[in-house]
């Protein structure tokens, strides 16, 4: 820095968190994920923007685009390996590789479990736990090879507590801790760490059919008295991502308030 221009910085200058690293975030066309994919971008990583909606996908990666970063945009149904794999493939080829997974595509199909169908109770496991399974095992070849990986997850902090009407998504987030953890065990060695984060009550589109008087319960139950921000998580997705954890593995990040004290 040259003399007389103390406290400016030149772009270069800048520290930015995820330079070139490649990332691939599900579910990330709205809410937590769209958070994070731009929270990405703009700390340097190339980013693939996964979910089901081709123009909600499109809208995320022009975002991207005309704030300066790199995106590409895959449709992918977690459910599904064909999909995944060629998100995958449009990844390595567009970009060359992959650095870290965010696990975050998600649903809630809410019932008391006396009223709970076996439908609501299989497609929320089958999204919420079998889809971070099947993403997980379609790239983790990859970052064997490379010897280096980041394997995030979104879980939820019902998962700490259980929730009314909530029992087959609080048994998959619960589930989804208990896989990174045992991947954080297998893949530690080989330079890939696993991490999941437990966003609390957090205001996107998921909230929009609890009405009115539970949401303000909900805000009350909260020390900090408010729902978190899809950027707040975003947040604490991209530290985890980046080499300043480069020693944290196996973690469980509660993001929620406090809600859990």
């Amino acid at each position: 820095m040259s003399q007389g221009s103390v406290g400016v910085l030149s772009i270069q200058e800048i520290r930015v968190r995820l330079r070139d690293k490649v990332a691939v975030i599900t579910g990330s066309a709205r809410g937590i994920g769209q958070a994070t994919a731009l929270k990405f971008a703009r700390e340097g990583a190339k980013v693939t923007v996964c979910d089901l909606t081709p123009e909600l996908i499109e809208e995320t990666v022009k975002m991207i685009r005309a704030a300066g970063g790199e995106a590409l945009g895959a449709i992918v149904d977690v459910r599904d390996m064909s999909s995944i794999r060629k998100m995958v493939d449009q990844t390595l080829s567009t970009f060359g590789r992959i650095d870290v997974l965010v696990n975050n595509a998600g649903i809630v199909k809410d019932a008391q479990l006396k009223n709970m169908t076996e439908e609501q109770f299989d497609l929320v496991i089958d999204i919420n736990l079998k889809g971070v399974y099947n993403c997980t095992r379609a790239v983790v070849d990859i970052m064997l090879q490379q010897q280096s990986g980041v394997i995030l997850s979104t879980s939820s902090v019902v998962a700490l507590y259980g929730n009314f009407g909530q029992t087959n998504y609080a048994a998959t987030k619960g589930a989804v801790i208990s896989m990174t953890k045992t991947w954080a065990k297998e893949l530690g060695r080989k330079g890939i760490r696993a991490n999941v984060v437990c966003p609390g009550f957090i205001a996107t589109t998921i909230l929009n059919s609890i009405p009115e008087r539970v949401l303000h319960a909900i805000e009350e139950k909260v020390p900090m008295g408010r729902l978190g921000k899809p950027e707040e998580i975003a947040d604490a997705f991209a530290f985890l991502a980046s080499d300043e954890a480069s020693y944290i593995n196996g973690a469980v990040l509660e993001v929620g308030g406090g809600v859990t004290v």
